[in-house]
């Protein structure tokens, strides 16, 4: 769960969640689930790469030059999108592209989150609450030349209500919906079943009514087999190659403004150091890693000359996530995740003998925070850090003292075993380009083994289908976060489970929890932020305590660019923030092409750039400001 990202999992989950969050791929579905693993959220660091791949560009070339002067930024990326479809996408990558190409009804200043207009110019609620009207801005319209009107997000916003299989990405932000109308061209209404306190934050891509009501089944179409695709985003995806490239043009039409750059090109590298190498080659404009640089690559960079390094506070987290049972939404078990886990004692114990700061200091190098709750020290408005005593610190023997009480006891040679006499053996899932799972996959088993647990890593290039199938025991888990957390606290209730088993959905580990639910319900339906946040805090506590994940860190974003091709850039946040995997489009929107002759040896920055101008947007009732939004996920999910 690379992104992990919304999905994103990365990981992609890890991705979604978490997210990269984020997860890689579904079992031949055509909306695979991203699993973000490096992509989270803290470090939400979408590794975007633009450039073209080695097979097919075989010489090097500089990134941004063109025969026809046309000025392109290249991206390079580790992950691949499991589908283009706004409906079915969760990984960071995936998601990012949608960003880009779709309005949504509100985006998030780059500055500090808050809430701005997008396709809508403003919103409001009854006075109950119950119902919220959107007015559609009158200047946007589709790259085909057709206007872009509220019909079009009446459209969207009904087919993801529909019971036709196009909820995988956004059930969560339409489930409370009872009705979605468009009563002329400029209004959109939403009727609520109850209170929703993320109106401001419905992340959801809005798609042309007259290309999309001619797709025969939307749960099974990727969006992929026409070019240019029909959109209204600052950029327009226009060729598309698996696991090679994305090409994306600038919308010279787009309302906010056309973005500097002619093109902008996700090129995917599944070999971090060859990214890497790239950017120094000047064949790729951007890399952010995997989903970020590691240490020994961020140190190699800062003394190449025209080659910047940006660092800030990530926006996703990297984790451990237990497999707690691999369920259906109506409980149906599947998958052959280890009984041992269902008790909470082992869960614990796993955790009471893992070394989160050794983790930051040793695989991580100082360019992460010691991990604690589910919500990255970022969004301080949300994040949560356990008492002394309910922290779950390294101590190896409180957790051999756990594992003797739940009937797993050592044998003669040392080894865990269960009552049946069985060994104490676990399976954990790992990216195959992720270097930080591998990293800690070893300290894992040497920690784990001196409790007397055996552990196999299984490192894939796709951890998805063991994920949706629920055939594995522990997985490296993390999501890029948005100001708005509802997406990655969504992923854990009991209504994001599939409802088939093996099947993709929006569920990051197949939790289900009663209380979780309740608590979840309870701050969906929270308008005033103070007390939303404690029920966020609550939550947060009872994933702590239950065993089910733990949170390693929060990776910082660490990425470069070529100052030769990229003359400035936005970070989000702008005074210290990411580049790569924001929530909003703003860096690559933003971007202004170097002149070529510019000459950096002074490789560390944190962030630059340029400011960008949103009016901040109140809501009419109850004099409430929402900065409200989700996962870009979520990599990250990836």
């Amino acid at each position: 769960m690379d992104t992990k990202d919304q999905h994103g999992r990365t990981r992609s989950h890890r991705s979604h969640p978490t997210s990269q969050p984020t997860r890689e791929g579904a079992p031949k579905s055509p909306h695979r689930r991203r699993l973000l693993l490096a992509a989270g959220a803290g470090a939400g660091a979408l590794a975007l790469t633009a450039g073209l791949a080695s097979p097919l560009n075989p010489a090097p070339q500089q990134a941004e030059a063109k025969a026809d002067g046309k000025k392109t930024l290249t991206v390079a990326v580790a992950q691949s999108v499991d589908s283009l479809s706004p409906f079915l996408a969760q990984r960071l990558l995936s998601t990012s592209i949608h960003r880009l190409t779709y309005e949504y009804l509100t985006n998030y200043d780059a500055k500090d989150n808050h809430a701005i207009p997008g396709f809508a110019t403003k919103w409001e609620p009854s006075a109950d609450k119950l119902t919220w009207t959107y007015t559609i801005r009158d200047n946007s319209k589709w790259s085909d030349g057709k206007k872009a009107t509220a019909e079009d997000a009446a459209w969207t916003f009904n087919k993801v209500m529909s019971k036709e299989g196009t909820a995988t990405a956004n059930s969560g932000f339409v489930a409370n919906f009872k009705k979605v109308t468009a009563p002329s061209p400029t209004k959109l209404v939403v009727e609520l079943k109850k209170p929703q306190a993320t109106m401001a934050a419905l992340d959801v891509p809005i798609v042309p009514k007259h290309v999309w009501e001619k797709v025969d089944d939307v749960s099974k179409y990727n969006n992929d087999d026409s070019f240019p695709i029909v959109g209204n985003g600052p950029f327009i995806l226009t060729d598309y190659k698996t696991d090679q490239y994305v090409k994306l043009k600038a919308n010279k039409d787009f309302w906010r403004g056309a973005p500097k750059f002619d093109e902008l090109v996700f090129k995917t590298y599944k070999d971090q150091d060859a990214a890497v190498a790239a950017l120094k080659k000047g064949e790729v404009s951007f890399v952010a890693g995997q989903p970020a640089l590691t240490p020994a690559q961020a140190s190699e960079l800062k003394g190449t000359e025209n080659v910047k390094v940006n660092e800030g506070p990530g926006r996703r987290f990297f984790a451990l996530a237990t497999n707690p049972g691999a369920q259906t939404r109506d409980r149906k078990k599947f998958g052959d995740g280890h009984k041992a886990l269902l008790d909470k004692r082992v869960r614990q114990a796993l955790f009471l003998s893992v070394d989160r700061e050794a983790l930051v200091d040793k695989v991580f190098q100082g360019q992460a925070v010691e991990g604690e709750g589910y919500i990255p020290p970022r969004f301080s408005e949300y994040a949560w850090k356990p008492s002394a005593d309910q922290k779950l610190s390294y101590d190896p023997k409180k957790a051999a003292q756990l594992l003797d009480e739940a009937g797993y006891k050592k044998n003669g040679d040392g080894k865990r075993v269960g009552k049946d006499g069985k060994p104490l053996d676990f399976r954990i899932l790992c990216h195959a380009t992720d270097p930080n799972d591998k990293a800690v996959g070893k300290y894992l088993k040497e920690w784990w083994g001196d409790l007397g647990i055996g552990l196999k890593v299984n490192c894939l290039d796709d951890v998805s289908v063991p994920w949706y199938a629920g055939e594995y025991d522990l997985a490296f888990d993390g999501w890029s976060v948005n100001p708005d957390p509802d997406f990655v606290l969504g992923i854990h209730s009991c209504a994001a489970l599939p409802v088939k088993a093996k099947e993709s959905a929006a569920t990051d580990n197949f939790i289900c929890d009663k209380k979780y639910d309740e608590l979840y319900n309870k701050q969906l339906a929270e308008y005033d932020p103070a007390k939303r946040a404690e029920t966020v805090k609550e939550m947060q506590s009872w994933l702590y305590d239950s065993g089910y994940m733990n949170i390693l860190a929060y990776p910082n974003a660490v990425e470069a660019y070529r100052t030769d091709q990229i003359k400035s850039i936005t970070t989000m946040p702008t005074a210290a923030g990411n580049i790569y995997g924001q929530d909003g489009y703003w860096s690559w929107w933003s971007a202004v092409p170097a002149d070529g002759k510019s000459s950096s040896k002074d490789g560390s920055s944190t962030g630059v750039i340029i400011g960008i101008a949103a009016a901040a947007v109140v809501l009419v009732g109850g004099g409430v400001l929402f900065a409200l939004r989700r996962r870009s996920t979520a990599e990250d999910r990836e």
